[in-house]
């Protein structure tokens, strides 16, 4: 197996964070027997926001930092959550609140597996 060079890498990792807000938006749609569009029109609110969030906080820099997690996390529910709410009209508050969890989990968590993943093989 070959090794990334670190700008690469860097990249992998930030893309790991759009699929994990597409996850939020497939897991969430499916639930409701949704079709492709609708997972990408939930998406794309949630999507602009992790970018967001990942140009703020610089998360490039090192993006398998809590710090990066939180600033994704962050912008995808301040940024996605009120464009959610420009395109439907609406922002039921369990929406939000799932949303938020949601995010958070699959942000934060893919981060945690790596790290403990890392240290199990060091």
């Amino acid at each position: 197996m070959t090794t990334l060079a670190p700008t690469r890498r860097r990249a992998a990792w930030i893309a790991v964070d759009a699929v994990a807000v597409l996850a939020f938006a497939a897991l969430g749609r499916a639930s409701h027997a949704e079709d492709l569009a609708g997972t990408l029109l939930t998406a794309a609110p949630f999507v602009a926001g992790a970018a967001v969030g990942t140009l703020a906080g610089r998360t490039w820099r090192d993006p398998l930092a809590w710090r990066a997690g939180l600033f994704v996390w962050g912008g995808a529910v301040l940024v996605g959550l009120p464009l959610r709410a420009a395109v439907t009209g609406r922002l039921p508050l369990s929406f939000a609140i799932v949303a938020t969890v949601s995010l958070g989990v699959l942000v934060l968590g893919w981060r945690a597996i790596v790290r403990l993943v890392g240290r199990r093989r060091s």
